[in-house]
């Protein structure tokens, strides 16, 4: 019977590579503890994203690679969640309360955005995030219809705004303050300005990801957006086609223009399914995400079907996550957020709210 190293143990680690963001548990840092007592091993890991509905799969694969080794008699591998803070655009400090705000963007309109941000949020709350989302689409305010919600938010002390809520989620949208018929005819400073007020003057709680829905395109307002509010990363949303692309490739140049990592691309509409036999065709052609992705070295989170069930859901005010949970359209929104939200976990750490060291050095 050979004696269990901790080495062997790390290296088997290092074969592990976890699905969520395609690195291996050890360089992720997810590694935490490594015991050995005798013949038993006992490994703490630890996860920087929510995964509820992964967590078990992985305990029970890595307790199978561990008991490959040489003399080991048991195995017991504990899975825990913590979600920090991830840095920001330099001149920016982190939102109170809230731990990576994740901006959800795409080059122009019509291609599903929003109705890809709520479920994408409702996902992420879903694997066990505490989660907000703030619509930022101050022309075409479509979260509250979308989470089937209206009416004014309250307000405790007459200055700030508590988020209205809708199944679990703390939500805010320039569509609660005017009435749904006005048009809002603004310049960009005052979108921008508008937006900030509902970003700061909400009262969020204990926020670990906060979904910003941006207005479609790539104008000043995105640009003034994309530097002004604390993003900590982006997802970009296209569908298949070659147009919807190059606006896509737009929205990319914006975000590394400012220095927020592209956390992935979904592509919506990617193949139409037909409610009446199920048939699925892609009607738009197919492969624009992945071509694109793999152009621009950024990660494809997954695709998403043109479904009439997904626009229904959202039509009704219960998006397709909570509508049906178990359904296959929901576990590809979890499946994306929980990339997403991994990929985050991959970047470096805020420690603006550290008190620094200060190292004295012979110079």
């Amino acid at each position: 019977m050979g004696h269990l190293e901790k080495t062997a143990v790390e290296n088997l680690l290092r074969t592990f590579i976890d699905p969520n963001h395609g690195v291996d548990l050890v360089t992720a840092k997810s590694v935490k503890a490594i015991k050995i007592d005798g013949a038993n091993i006992n490994v703490n890991l630890e996860l920087g994203y929510p995964a509820k509905s992964t967590m078990n799969d992985l305990k029970v694969a890595v307790e199978q690679l561990l008991r490959t080794l040489d003399g080991v008699e048991s195995v017991t591998v504990d899975v825990t969640v913590k979600i920090l803070s991830h840095a920001v655009q330099q001149a920016l400090k982190p939102q109170v309360n809230i731990k990576n705000i994740i901006a959800v963007a795409s080059g122009k309109g019509g291609v599903g955005k929003s109705t890809t941000a709520v479920n994408i949020a409702l996902a992420l709350a879903a694997e066990g995030a505490n989660v907000g989302i703030l619509d930022a689409d101050i022309y075409g305010p479509s979260i509250p219809t979308m989470l089937g919600l209206s009416g004014l938010p309250e307000s405790v002390d007459n200055k700030t705004m508590m988020p209205k809520m809708a199944y679990g989620l703390q939500t805010m949208s320039i569509g609660y303050l005017i009435d749904a018929g006005q048009p809002m005819i603004w310049r960009g400073p005052m979108a921008t300005n508008t937006l900030q007020q509902l970003l700061r003057d909400t009262n969020w709680v204990d926020v670990d990801y906060l979904i910003i829905d941006l207005p479609p395109g790539t104008g000043d307002i995105q640009l003034t957006l994309a530097q002004q509010i604390p993003v900590s990363g982006a997802i970009i949303v296209t569908t298949p086609q070659d147009i919807s692309l190059i606006d896509a490739q737009r929205g990319l140049g914006m975000f590394a223009k400012v220095n927020v990592p592209i956390l992935g691309i979904v592509e919506n509409m990617s193949m139409h399914i037909c409610s009446a036999c199920g048939h699925a065709e892609a009607i738009f052609g197919e492969g624009g995400g992945i071509a694109m992705s793999d152009k621009n070295k950024v990660d494809f989170l997954g695709s998403l079907p043109l479904d009439i069930a997904i626009r229904q859901c959202a039509d009704s005010g219960k998006p397709t996550v909570v509508a049906d949970p178990d359904g296959q359209a929901a576990q590809m929104y979890k499946t994306i957020a929980r990339k997403a939200a991994a990929m985050l976990a991959l970047k470096t750490k805020d420690f603006s709210t550290r008190f620094p060291n200060i190292v004295v050095q012979n110079t």
